[in-house]
């Protein structure tokens, strides 16, 4: 979950720089690059979701079988 939060900050900071040099950046032809930040956040909000949706789904497995994770004697 921190890599994709520290991701999602990252491209957020990305964003606003982007946005705030927009014409300089409209002026040498790099005008998508506001448009890649923004597809940047957008992934990394989707990520959060699934990271934390995956994240409680396994915590209620685990919760739901105690012998999840534990290991089993190897019986031939």
């Amino acid at each position: 979950m921190t890599v994709v939060t520290i991701g999602l900050v990252l491209w957020a900071v990305t964003l606003g720089v982007t946005i705030a040099a927009h014409g300089r950046l409209s002026d040498h032809g790099h005008s998508d690059w506001v448009w890649i930040a923004l597809a940047g956040v957008l992934l990394g909000l989707i990520g959060t979701r699934h990271v934390r949706r995956r994240q409680s789904a396994l915590r209620a497995g685990h919760e739901a079988d105690p012998t999840v994770g534990a290991s089993a004697p190897n019986t031939p």
